[in-house]
């Protein structure tokens, strides 16, 4: 049915998870999968994963989010497993949906397949549905996995 998949990562639990099932459907349809990362361009003010926080370059951070990546991109292969053919692709972007957008459009996917994070009521409000902005403004496909 799909030849080619989009599948955002990003390191979460539901990210891990979703990743059996797009094995199991990119070996029955015979597809490649590419793996999205998309990452703010902007460092934040400061980095606290120390007691004191501390600033960064924009070099540095760039660094860092293209270690991260590559780090979920590994793990992403690992849980695919072998037989799938898998590129990567990582994006700079402030706004997710539109990283993943980019993607889609710049690895020439035919679907898209995204994790969801089951956001209803207050806190999808609040926190808004970055697969709800993805199927709103795609052309593609996109199959949401629960």
């Amino acid at each position: 049915m799909f030849k080619h998949l989009l599948v955002p990562v990003d390191g979460s639990d539901i990210s891990k998870k979703s990743l059996k099932k797009v094995a199991e459907l990119a070996k029955a349809d015979g597809a490649s999968v590419t793996l999205v990362y998309v990452s703010d361009p902007l460092p934040p003010m400061v980095y606290s994963d120390s007691t004191m926080g501390y600033g960064i370059t924009q070099k540095d951070h760039q660094k860092v989010c293209e270690t991260y990546a590559k780090d979920v991109f590994k793990k992403a292969a690992t849980a695919l497993g072998s037989g799938i053919t898998t590129k990567t692709l990582h994006i700079s972007n402030t706004n997710l949906s539109e990283g993943i957008l980019d993607g889609a459009k710049k690895s020439k996917a035919d679907v898209i397949v995204m994790a969801s994070h089951k956001r209803t009521g207050i806190s999808g409000l609040l926190l808004g549905s970055e697969t709800h902005e993805v199927i709103v403004h795609t052309k593609l496909p996109v199959l949401v996995l629960g």
